[in-house]
C-alpha cells in the first residue's frame, strides 16, 4: 500500500533541456540578422533569440530580447504579434508589472474589452506587489482618460481606489457616468493609434 501512496506523490522526471554547445554563436547570428533586416522583419530574430536563451535557462537574456522583439513589433504596427511575445514574457514571468501594463494597451488598441478587464486587474496587483502604484496609477489614469468603455472606466476607478488615488478614482467615476472623459478618442481608429503608441511606450520603459 504504501509504496502506491509513493509512487502517486513521485513527480515525473522532465526530460532533460537539450542545450546546443554552439547557442552563444547563433545567438550572434539572431542579432546580425535582426540587425540587418528591415524593420518588418527585425522582432522574428529577436524573439527567436529570445526562445533560445529560454531554452538553455537563461531567463534574464530571454526577457531582454523579448522586450526588443516587442518594440520591434510595436513600432511596426504588429500588435498581434507583440501581443504573443508579451504573453510569452508573462508565463516566463507572470507578474512583470510593465508586460502587463503593454498587454492592457494593446487590448484596448484592439477593443478587446473582457481581455483588458483581466490584465488590468493583474497589473494592478502585480503593481501594488512590487510597491510600483504610482507608475501604474499614472498608467491607469492615461487608460481612462482614452476610453469611453463604461466597463472599463470603471475597473479602472476600483483599481485606483485599490491604489490610493482616491482624488483619480472619482474622476474616473465621473467619467464613466458621462460616456468618457474631456480628453477621450472617441474615434476607434484614433483610439487604436493612441493605445498602440502607448503600449510601445510602456514596453520601452520595461525594455
Amino acid at each position: 500500500m504504501s509504496s502506491i501512496s509513493e509512487f502517486f506523490r513521485r513527480k515525473p522526471e522532465r526530460p532533460a533541456t537539450r542545450v546546443p554547445a554552439d547557442w552563444e554563436k547563433k545567438l550572434e547570428t539572431l542579432e546580425a540578422e535582426a540587425e540587418n533586416a528591415p524593420r518588418a522583419f527585425q522582432g522574428t530574430p529577436l524573439n527567436r533569440a529570445g526562445d533560445l536563451c529560454l531554452r538553455v535557462g537563461d531567463h534574464e537574456r530571454a526577457l531582454g530580447y523579448y522586450g526588443r522583439a516587442i518594440d520591434a513589433l510595436l513600432g511596426d504596427g504588429q500588435r498581434e504579434a507583440a501581443r504573443g511575445v508579451a504573453n510569452k514574457i508573462i508565463r516566463v514571468h507572470p507578474e512583470a508589472v510593465r508586460t502587463l501594463c503593454t498587454l492592457t494597451w494593446l487590448d484596448l488598441a484592439a477593443g478587446h474589452q473582457a481581455t483588458a478587464l483581466m490584465h488590468l486587474r493583474d497589473y494592478v496587483s502585480a503593481a501594488a506587489r512590487v510597491e510600483q502604484e504610482l507608475l501604474a496609477a499614472d498608467q491607469i489614469y492615461g487608460m481612462a482618460g482614452a476610453t469611453t468603455d463604461d466597463e472599463f472606466l470603471v475597473a479602472a476607478a476600483d483599481s485606483l481606489d485599490r491604489l490610493g488615488f482616491a482624488d483619480r478614482s472619482a474622476r474616473v467615476r465621473e467619467w464613466a457616468s458621462s460616456a468618457g472623459g474631456p480628453e477621450a478618442i472617441r474615434n476607434p481608429d484614433r483610439l487604436s493609434a493612441a493605445c498602440l503608441e502607448a503600449a510601445l511606450g510602456s514596453n520601452r520603459r520595461r525594455s
